[in-house]
This record gives C-alpha cells, sequence and structure tokens, in this order.
C-alpha cells in the first residue's frame, strides 16, 4: 500500500496510483451510470424523432476544354466559316465560382420559386411540403417575391373548401378568408390558391424568404469539387430536407449554367450580327436606288446593251471595283470598330469574324473579347477592387492600346492600297471615255450597282455565317450523371447519435464525481487515515440514524454497537502491549483536531462497553472550555472538575454521579466553565485527582478539549496511558490531518491511535471491504436502523 509520509510536518503527495481504488470511486455510484446512460438514451431517440431528415444529392459534370477534346464531327463542317472560334482551356477553379456565382443561382432560385416555403405543422416535427402543398401563394406582380427584403412567415388553417384562417408570425388571426380572393399587404398584393380539393383542416406555415438569403443558403450548401486533382469533372452535392427539391436544385444549376456559358459565346456572335444588319440596311437602301437609275437610264434614253469592247472594259473595271469593295468595305469595318473601341467600358465585346485582312487584329480582338469574359465571370463573384479584377482592367488597358495601334496601322494601308485601285481606274476609265455618251453613262451606273451589289452580297454571306454560328453554340458542360438523391436520410444518423447519448450518459456522471472527488477535501475512510498518517488505526464508527445517546447496549446490535465493541478489543490490545499492566488504572483520553468531530459521543458510548466488559470505569469531562458530556446525555449542569478544583472543600465523591442506562459507570463533569482553564489544569489537585481514581477505577475516560483550538489538553497529557484521537468523516479536511501526524511524531500526546467517527458503511471502508462481516451487516441485526423510502434505498 502506498502511503504519504510526513517530512518536517507537511504532507507529501503520494505519486501511486492504485486502479482497484481509483474504480471503486465510481463503481460504487453504478446506479446513477445507469439512470444516466437510459436518460440519455432517450433523450437521444427523441432528438432523432424531432430532428429534421437531411437527404443527399448528387450530380457530375465536365466542364468542356476546346483545345484538348476538339470540335465534334457535327460542326466540323463548319470551320472553314470560322465563326465558331476556339474556347481556350476553361480554368476549373474559375468555373466552380461561377457555378456558385450569385446570378446562377438567382436564376435558379428563380426558376424553381425557391422562396416559397410551404411547411406542415406536425406533432414530432415539421414537414416541407415541397411540389406537395395544397395550396400556392400567387403574387399579383410576380417580381415581387424577387425584391423582397426580409423573410416574411405567416400560417394558414385551412378550415374548408372554401375558406382558410390566416395568421401572421405571432400568431395572431388575422381573419377568415376565401380561396383566390386577393389579400392586400406591405409585401405586396397576393391570392392563395388552393391545388388539393380532398385537404381539410391542415394547419400551414409559409416562410416567403428573400432572394438574398436563399442564394447565400445553397451557396453554402452546394459542394462543388473535381472528381481529381487537375480533372475536369465536378461533382456537385446538396444536402436537403426534401430529396427532390435538392435534385431539382442541381439540374436546374447545371441547366442554368450551361445557359449563361451559351449566352457568353453567343455575345460576339449577336454584336457581329447587329453590325451587319445595321450595314445591309444602309446598303439596301443605296442599292434600290441604284436599281432605280439603270432601270430610267434604260427607258429614257432607249438604251439596248453595250458593244463587245464595252463589256470588256466593263468586265476589267468590275474586276478592279471588286477589289476597291473589298478593300473600302474592310476601311468601314476597321473605322467603325476604331469608334466602338474608343467609346468601349470594357463592359461589352467587340465584333469579331469579319474577315479583316489582318492576323494581329482579328488575334488581338479575340484577345480582347476573351479577357471581357472572364472579367464579367470575376466580377460575379468578386468586387471591383478585388486582385484579380484590376489585373484584368490592367490587361484590357494594354490590349485596347495595342489594338488601338494596329487598327491606325491597318487603316492606313488599307488607305494606300484603295489609292492604288483608284488609279488603275482612271487608267481603265479613259478608255470608257472613247465611247459614246450613252455607254459611258450606263458603265458609271452600272459600276457603282457592282460595288453596291458586291458589298451587299459579302455582307448577307457574313450573316448567314453569324447565324450559323448562334445556331450551332454548345454548352459549355456535359452532364455525366443527373441529379440523384439517397432514399436514406444522412441526418441524423440514428446510430451515431444513439451511440453519443450512450458515452454522453457513461461521461456525465463520471465527469461530475471526478470534479467532487477533485475538489473534496474531506475525509471518508481508514484508507484516508493510512495514505495521510503513520498513525495506528484503532478502527471506525458508522453513522447512526438512531436519536439515542448511548448506542451501545447489552442486546444492542446495530452496527454502530458492533463498532464499539471491535474498538474495545483493539484498545485492550494496544493498552496491553504498550502501558504498563502493573498500574491499577488506565487513563485513556480522548481528544480531536477542532469541536463537532463527536469526542463526547466516543467517550462515553466507549465508557458504556467498558462498563459492559465488567470492568469499573470513570468517565472524566475536562474540556472545561466547552463542556459537552451533561449536554450531549440530556442532564442538567453540575458540579464538576472546575467545582473540585476551586474548592478545597469538594471531594471526588461529591460530584460523581452515575446514570441508570449504563451500569457500572461512574460520571465527573466539567463543572461551570472557568475564566482561566488552562491555569486550572496546571494545579496539583489535577495531579492528585488522577491518582486517586487509578486506585479505584480500571479505566479512566477523560473527554478532552481540541488540541487545535486550546492548549488544554496538552497540559494533562503526562496523565495518560494513551490517546484516542478522534476525526470525523465527511466532516474533517484531510490538510488537518498534518495536526495529529506532528502530535504523533513529536510525541506530545503518548500511544496516539485514531479512530474514525461517523463512517458510511454503504461505501465501504479500509481498502475495498464493508461492514457485513465484521458488524452483523446481514445477519439480521439492523432492526434498530430505520428503514428508508425505495427511492432512497436506490439512489
Amino acid at each position: 500500500m502506498g502511503k504519504e509520509v510526513f517530512d518536517n510536518n507537511n504532507l507529501q503527495e503520494n505519486d501511486t496510483l492504485n486502479i482497484k481504488d481509483e474504480l471503486s470511486k465510481y463503481i460504487r455510484y453504478w446506479k446513477w451510470f445507469v439512470l444516466s446512460v437510459i436518460v440519455a438514451l432517450i433523450l437521444g431517440k427523441l432528438y432523432v424523432k424531432k430532428s429534421t431528415l437531411l437527404y443527399s444529392a448528387s450530380s457530375t459534370i465536365m466542364i468542356k476544354n476546346d483545345r484538348r477534346s476538339g470540335m465534334s464531327a457535327e460542326l466540323a463542317a463548319f470551320k472553314e466559316l470560322s465563326v465558331l472560334g476556339g474556347g481556350g482551356n476553361k480554368n476549373v477553379d474559375n468555373e466552380i465560382q461561377v457555378l456558385r456565382s450569385r446570378k446562377i443561382l438567382s436564376e435558379v432560385v428563380k426558376t424553381l420559386k425557391l422562396n416559397f416555403y410551404y411547411i406542415s405543422v406536425g406533432r414530432i416535427r415539421d414537414n416541407e411540403l415541397y411540389k406537395a402543398s395544397p395550396i400556392e401563394i400567387i403574387f399579383e406582380k410576380p417580381d415581387t417575391i424577387l425584391s423582397l427584403q426580409k423573410d416574411t412567415v405567416f400560417q394558414i388553417n385551412i378550415l374548408s373548401q372554401e375558406k382558410f384562417e390566416l395568421f401572421n408570425a405571432k400568431n395572431e388571426n388575422l381573419g377568415t378568408f376565401s380561396f383566390d380572393s386577393i389579400l392586400n399587404s406591405k409585401i405586396g398584393d397576393f391570392k392563395i390558391t388552393k391545388l388539393n380539393k380532398d385537404l381539410v383542416n391542415n394547419r400551414i406555415n409559409v416562410v416567403l424568404k428573400a432572394t438574398d438569403n436563399v442564394v447565400d443558403m445553397y451557396r453554402g450548401a452546394i459542394k462543388i469539387a473535381p472528381i481529381a486533382k487537375n480533372a475536369s469533372v465536378l461533382n456537385i452535392s446538396l444536402v436537403d430536407a426534401v430529396k427532390n427539391k435538392a435534385v431539382d436544385v442541381l439540374n436546374e444549376l447545371a441547366y442554368q449554367y450551361n445557359q449563361d456559358a451559351i449566352e457568353d459565346k453567343n455575345q460576339v456572335s449577336k454584336k457581329t450580327l447587329d453590325f451587319i444588319d445595321e450595314r445591309l440596311l444602309e446598303i439596301g437602301k443605296d442599292l434600290s436606288v441604284i436599281q432605280d437609275n439603270i432601270m430610267d437610264f434604260k427607258v429614257n434614253k432607249k438604251f439596248t446593251g453595250l458593244t463587245k469592247e464595252a463589256e470588256l472594259v466593263f468586265e476589267t473595271l468590275n474586276k478592279n471595283n471588286k477589289q476597291i469593295i473589298v478593300l473600302n468595305t474592310q476601311l468601314k469595318i476597321v473605322k467603325s470598330l476604331s469608334k466602338q473601341i474608343n467609346n468601349i467600358d470594357f463592359k461589352d465585346v467587340l465584333p469579331a469574324n469579319l474577315d479583316i485582312d489582318s492576323e494581329t487584329v482579328n488575334q488581338l480582338i479575340l484577345n480582347f473579347n476573351e479577357l471581357i469574359f472572364k472579367r464579367k465571370k470575376l466580377l460575379s463573384t468578386a468586387g471591383v477592387n478585388n486582385p484579380l479584377v484590376v489585373d484584368l482592367n490592367s490587361q484590357l488597358i494594354i490590349l485596347k492600346s495595342n489594338l488601338e495601334t494596329s487598327l491606325s496601322n491597318f487603316e492606313n494601308s488599307l488607305i494606300l492600297k484603295i489609292e492604288a485601285a483608284k488609279r488603275e481606274e482612271e487608267v481603265i476609265n479613259s478608255r470608257v471615255s472613247s465611247f459614246p455618251v450613252n455607254e459611258r453613262g450606263f458603265i458609271d451606273i452600272a459600276r457603282q450597282k457592282a460595288i453596291i451589289e458586291g458589298l451587299y452580297t459579302y455582307l448577307l454571306k457574313k450573316k448567314e455565317e453569324t447565324a450559323i454560328s448562334l445556331a450551332v453554340t454548345v454548352p459549355n458542360a456535359k452532364i455525366i450523371d443527373r441529379a440523384y438523391g439517397t432514399n436514406l436520410p444522412v441526418s441524423p444518423k440514428k446510430n451515431i447519435i444513439l451511440l453519443a447519448s450512450l458515452l454522453l450518459g457513461i461521461l456525465v456522471p463520471f465527469v461530475i464525481i471526478y470534479v467532487k472527488n477533485l475538489l473534496d477535501t474531506k475525509i471518508y475512510s481508514r484508507k484516508d487515515i493510512d495514505d495521510l498518517t503513520s498513525l495506528p488505526f484503532l478502527g471506525d464508527v458508522p453513522h447512526s440514524d438512531t436519536k439515542e445517546k448511548i448506542v451501545i447496549g447489552k442486546d444492542a446490535r446495530s452496527s454502530t454497537a458492533e463498532a464499539f465493541r471491535l474498538i474495545r478489543t483493539n484498545l485492550d490490545f494496544v493498552l496491553n502491549n504498550n502501558v504498563d499492566n502493573k498500574s491499577k488504572g488506565k487513563t485513556i483520553f480522548v481528544t480531536s483536531t477542532t469541536s463537532g468531530e463527536g469526542k463526547s459521543f466516543i467517550s462515553i458510548n466507549l465508557s458504556a462497553a467498558l462498563s459492559l466488559s465488567g470492568k469499573k470505569v470513570l468517565l472524566i469531562g475536562m474540556d472545561l472550555r466547552a463542556p459537552k458530556v451533561t449536554e450531549y446525555l440530556g442532564i442538567s449542569e453540575r458540579k464538576g472538575i472546575t467545582n473540585y478544583i476551586t474548592d478545597n472543600k469538594l471531594t471526588l465523591e461529591d460530584i460523581k454521579f452515575s446514570i441508570s442506562e449504563i451500569k457500572g459507570l461512574d460520571i465527573i463533569a466539567s463543572g461551570v466553565i472557568p475564566p482561566n482553564p488552562a491555569e486550572l489544569l496546571l494545579t496539583k489537585k489535577i495531579e492528585n485527582l488522577f491518582e486517586e481514581v487509578r486506585g479505584d477505577y480500571d479505566y479512566i475516560v477523560v473527554d478532552t478539549a481540541p488540541v487545535n483550538l486550546v492548549t488544554d489538553t496538552l497540559l494533562v497529557a503526562k496523565y495518560a496511558d494513551m490517546f484516542i484521537y478522534v476525526a470525523r468523516a465527511n466532516y474533517i479536511d484531510k490538510r488537518m490531518l498534518a495536526v495529529p501526524q506532528m502530535l504523533y511524531n513529536e510525541k506530545k500526546l503518548p500511544n496516539m491511535a485514531v479512530v474514525l467517527n461517523d463512517t458510511d458503511i454503504k461505501k465501504g471502508y479500509g481498502y475495498g471491504y464493508g461492514y457485513g462481516y465484521g458488524y452483523g451487516y446481514g445477519y439480521g441485526y439492523l432492526s434498530e436502523e430505520k428503514k428508508k423510502p425505495w427511492y432512497r434505498r436506490v439512489f
């Protein structure tokens, strides 16, 4: 056994860990552990029943990469039209942000009407009625719900096929209304339509959520991640209280993402188409005028046709004119582009695929549009001050400057080519001047017609090519697996919750007991005495529920009575081995560390136990400051030790008395409380008293004052054959045991032995064994104990 020892009157901690002793601290509370586990499991089951069931849904999409995967066979035929362009590698991380963008999710919320929550009120849990609600809220202005700034809650109680009651969030009745009637409210006018004719007496909570709140909720709830590092295949998952709702949200998310990507891709084509339509409208007017002029010329001049020589010259002139047409067309396109790029604000793309005869300009336009797309996508999830947006702005400024320079250079080269073509035209015109007047006039008009027709035909071709690009634009994401939801809920996990409840049920009492023991500094059993002191242990006295002051008698068989009999036996052993047997009477002094530990109780009952053995016993109350013997026995104060010392006329016979409950026991009380007890105990009469009583009695039991409060006991310690040091269980602090240990080490009190008072026999004592054998517990001797109610016996 690992005991603590004393060094320089200080207690030293015992580092020895006894697992059996530690377990015994908790095992004795096994009923509380059982109760805690039962309660925890019940609460766990209630939590599972009360909690909203959550289901998981997931889908898989692949972000297409045009450079890596190439064009489909169906689109390869249009490659030569230069309208499909190259999409470039997609940055998967950027596409994930686009999928989670407020723009995309707002469209999902709007399409699926996720702002509306219809909740069926149940006794155990409430359930959302997604696409199963018997009613529907319809606003007079459909966009009202989209402009809602904060969530709105109200309740509907369906009374009949035609009527319902409306309650606000505070459960205040707002009135009874008819279905499909217009209701006026602060958030807008709406009506409630009944969808299911068979449902009556249903109470439904309606929650109208602000779009921003719903979008924020789904931005946090939707999980998007690549299936592997550097993979372009994304797994999208969502956990929701309604499985079908989660499936619909994921499918709609993929659809809206593709629609957004298609719109982005078509922006260049639409911009180009608008540019061509604008030019076709102007050229069409010019062509109509020219055709009218030719008709008028032929009618007025009665012109039938050109000669062969004039046709050859006209053909040569047409070839030159076509070159001039192409050059002028490109010059107009370049000037238009220059005008647009001067006024651009980095929000719109530039027209592309216009067959500009400059690879540099075409590539710069493609790069510029690609940066515009990246900037728009980034702005959907980031602010204008985001470092990536600022960097893109810087790149666009540089690219704009380079594009302006390239357009200017290309414009100058076109002007030089046009001037060269016009000089050649002048040479041809000199030959035309030799023709007759009518032929010259017709050639001029026909040449203008050919120029405008060529330009018109070119623009029609480009319009058709651009229209094809709009028709064959492919989605940005390929749906690998459409959304699929599990039939089993992913939360709450019943088995895990019950296991956690079981562990919690064990942990809670364990922690409470551990903290209680950690903070508890009281002594409880012989083990505490043995661990903290090296004093001999005489015995312990269990707690007694009886109201009797004297617990031991001839027929008493209680555990407390048996304890005093055991102490009496141990006392004989101590006295026989440590005291001179020749002395007539053995003096047994009883003391304690402080008051309230039961000195008087031990003194009286020990005296009774000794007298029952046929010995002549004297009990002396020598606690002159706080006399307890007479008070404890319930008799009036009388003359005692104080009177004997101060009054020379009194003899011991004058102050002795006895009680009927204990035969063979004489008692001397303390007497009146003196002003100077310490000085009285130093008088010669105390010595004379002990010399006298030793010759008359076998045992003299002396009830003394507590040693930690006054010095009275130390003054009379020399008259003692042994000291019984009383320590009360669940009362005295463990640190106070340093006092008896110090007295023992310094031998100030002779033959000290400890008696532990008021122990709990139900909790056991010593090193784990109980009183069942030693004190008759279990032998039918507990009739004196008061029977407790069943719940107190259990817990």
